[in-house]
């Protein structure tokens, strides 16, 4: 049996529970039982379903997590009820979060569904939002594809949106595309005692932690820099018990559950997580500075929480540029060890009303790029040939930090 199902001995729970730096937690939270099994590597528990000579002890078990979502007790039960290789994820990814609890989906657009599910079953269907948010988010929320109605505003104007059947708040800073950010702490408390949802996804926890500044639900595409690799899909929602509770219900509902594979590479990911962020985030803030300096960039826009995503408005054919690039891959994604750069207009953004998007800053010459772990001369000198011939007859070149 994997051991993320196992008590732990009370000297166990005090060295686990002291506080830890994030670094050191990225390394070791959801694997603090390993060494007593006489292990080193997490398990990975492929099973779908585990046999109960118990079934009077298992209705009650069922019927208790029927009743709260909370993690039934004993051995698992069944793989859309939960994975205790997922599970190991959560508890790591809830520690580096600072929240109680953590549930993760099968992606980012399925983690926010679900958020969305568990507030309109309580009849809390109207949502706040803060444009820019990702392309899909966007269109999840103004298509209404889940019953959701929204009410588009700014950081100011938040308060003033908020009604009687407001479930959600829901910002994203540094937000995709144009990594404008806002000041979380206001915004929660211009929410009241509406939940605020914050994505989390370009920041990560290593540069943000949304919960400390008032933010109850803390989202990630888990598919970016929590799995850091470009090979795993998931998201993931940090949160109290309460709110993991019918999250876990909706999931297994909804049966929109996280592999646990994917769970195991998550966890693997987690524990480069602090490493990468800042390694990659160097290599951005340099281009950021050097493409700011170029005559062929009109503005570029980094964030000052940092991080390691860079866009940039050109003067010219942005189509141009992706085309030109050799080392950088030109594809949708990001977090990746890897340097990825792509056309939010035309891809990541495109399900998003034009008129709409370009409110929200996201222009037609806007390329956004994540950074990665490559010497960054190389990238440079990458950048350099696509954006083509220099000319010094191109002006109003602009910096901008993410508070726009």
């Amino acid at each position: 049996m994997d051991s993320a199902s196992m008590p732990t001995s009370p000297s166990d729970d005090v060295r686990t529970t002291a506080p830890r730096a994030l670094a050191t937690e990225a390394v070791h939270a959801g694997r603090d039982d390993l060494a007593r099994q006489g292990l080193h590597a997490p398990p990975i528990d492929l099973s779908t379903t585990y046999p109960s000579y118990d079934s009077r002890g298992e209705a009650a078990r069922i019927d208790a997590f029927a009743a709260t979502g909370a993690d039934p007790d004993g051995p698992p039960v069944y793989g859309r009820l939960g994975n205790p290789t997922v599970a190991r994820f959560e508890t790591a990814l809830a520690r580096l979060e600072g929240t109680e609890s953590a549930v993760a989906f099968a992606s980012g657009m399925a983690a926010l569904s679900a958020v969305l599910l568990v507030r309109a079953s309580m009849g809390l269907r109207h949502v706040v939002a803060v444009r820019p948010l990702y392309g899909c988010s966007d269109h999840l929320l103004t298509a209404g594809l889940l019953g959701s109605e929204v009410t588009w505003t700014d950081p100011a104007g938040i308060a003033d949106a908020l009604r009687p059947d407001t479930g959600l708040v829901i910002v994203e800073t540094p937000a995709n595309p144009t990594l404008a950010e806002v000041d979380l702490r206001a915004v929660a408390h211009a929410c009241g005692s509406v939940p605020l949802l914050v994505d989390n996804t370009f920041a990560t926890p290593v540069l943000q932690r949304p919960a400390e500044h008032g933010a109850r639900l803390v989202l990630h595409s888990a598919t970016k820099y929590l799995g850091g690799h470009g090979d795993v899909l998931a998201g993931v929602v940090a949160c109290d018990e309460e709110f993991a509770g019918r999250l876990r219900q909706v999931r297994f509902a909804t049966g929109g559950v996280l592999h646990p594979l994917a769970g195991y590479l998550l966890l693997r990911g987690l524990s480069t997580l602090p490493v990468r962020v800042r390694a990659a985030s160097a290599n951005a803030a340099e281009l950021a500075g050097r493409l700011a300096a170029d005559p062929r960039v009109a503005r570029v826009h980094y964030p000052r929480v940092g991080g390691a995503m860079v866009s940039f408005e050109v003067h010219g054919d942005p189509h141009e540029v992706i085309a030109g690039v050799r080392l950088i891959t030109p594809a949708v994604s990001l977090g990746s060890v890897d340097t990825l750069i792509q056309h939010p207009a035309s891809i990541s953004h495109r399900i998003v009303d034009a008129d709409d998007r370009r409110g929200a800053g996201v222009s037609d010459r806007l390329l956004r790029m994540s950074v990665g772990l490559e010497d960054v001369e190389d990238l440079w000198a990458d950048l350099d040939a696509a954006l083509g011939e220099r000319t010094e007859a191109v002006s109003s070149r602009e910096v901008l930090a993410g508070a726009e």
